[in-house]
């Protein structure tokens, strides 16, 4: 093998090697991570639903509440 040829192929693999930058390759959120659990089988699954339910509502309402005051 040329040594050219092999400096190529060298560079070539040693690129293929470098750092992941897709947005796979960040973690989730708490909150996307919560609504998949709600959405899942896995036993409790359902709770886990209701209370980011409510929690949604008792937001709703904070933001509401705060939107009288101006």
């Amino acid at each position: 093998m040329r040594p050219i040829a092999f400096a190529l192929l060298i560079l070539l693999a040693l690129a293929g090697c470098g750092k992941r930058t897709d947005s796979a390759a960040q973690p989730m959120t708490e909150a996307h991570r919560d609504s998949v659990i709600a959405r899942s089988s896995l036993p409790g699954a359902s709770v886990v639903g209701r209370a980011l339910a409510t929690s949604g509502q008792a937001q709703d309402r904070a933001t509401s509440l705060d939107s009288l005051s101006r």
